[in-house]
């Protein structure tokens, strides 16, 4: 009998064990995504300065709102495997130690906590006044505060373009870049929308998490880039908003607005061309 006993036991275990090592191994696809996880970012090649014969720094922003952007922006929720590039970021900071960096300046001096990020993303406890059914009375409730990654509607990349005089060609590296936060303002008299920049991340350093994490490619669902080749390669659409200058590297919107800004911020692409094209002869 208790031979028996134990045979049942022993079985019911293999019949639970096997349970839960099949549910732990479904997979929702057709195979094991190894690519992406296991990629690293190529390293920067190394430079000298006696090599940089010309350089200009430029600020440029990303609207995500533009179709060829989308990818940086989607999904707002978690989607499996799938974030958008805020998500990522905030998941960097709490699960890989990610650094950033308070938007006082753009030369990431200040370092900045999880909490004043969730701050500065509209995330603080908001205390309402309501009547307790039971008593009548009148108590005050406090309602937690959230993240809505959905509100980061433009990035803001920090870059430095440069002639490489060994390699005889104009290069660009990204330096820095910034989320920046829309939201609606209710201050009594109207809703008007506001923006602001939440923090800078210094790109280099994000580079590592960038590398490991697939976007969305509308093309072909088998090609997953990863966010670090949207970056590299340019897969984004932008405009530039200011280039270093004299007058304490004023923006474009500081003298210009409208039709003119779009123009000025032309010029300023049209000079990073031709500062490649005139150190040629032909």
């Amino acid at each position: 009998m208790k031979k028996i006993f134990f045979i049942s036991i022993f079985c019911f275990s293999l019949f639970w064990f096997n349970t839960n090592t099949v549910t732990a191994q479904v997979n929702d696809g057709i195979y094991e995504k190894e690519h992406v996880p296991s990629r690293k970012r190529v390293n920067y090649s190394y430079l000298r300065e006696a090599d940089v014969m010309w350089k200009k720094r430029i600020w440029r922003i990303i609207d995500l709102r533009e179709k060829i952007n989308h990818p940086l922006y989607f999904p707002t929720q978690k989607l499996g495997d799938r974030m958008s590039l805020m998500q990522l970021f905030l998941w960097g900071i709490t699960n890989e130690g990610l650094t950033v960096y308070s938007t006082d300046d753009d030369n990431f001096s200040a370092p900045m906590t999880r909490k004043q990020v969730e701050e500065k993303m509209g995330a603080v406890d908001d205390t309402i006044p309501f009547t307790n059914p039971e008593t009548g009375e009148e108590e005050m409730q406090i309602i937690p505060g959230e993240v809505h990654t959905s509100e980061i509607k433009q990035f803001m990349l920090k870059e430095e373009w440069y002639f490489d005089r060994q390699l005889s060609v104009m290069k660009v590296r990204i330096i820095g870049i910034s989320p920046i936060r829309f939201y609606i303002k209710d201050d009594n008299v109207s809703k008007t929308i506001r923006k602001t920049p939440v923090f800078w991340v210094y790109f280099p350093e994000v580079r590592r998490i960038l590398a490991n994490h697939a976007a969305f490619n509308p093309q072909n669902d088998a090609e997953r880039r990863t966010f670090d080749d949207i970056f590299e390669k340019r897969y984004f659409n932008s405009f530039i908003v200011q280039e270093s200058n004299v007058y304490n590297d004023r923006s474009i919107s500081s003298y210009a607005l409208g039709v003119e800004a779009l123009l000025e911020a032309n010029r300023i692409k049209d000079k990073l061309f031709k500062a490649e094209q005139d150190l040629w002869e032909y």
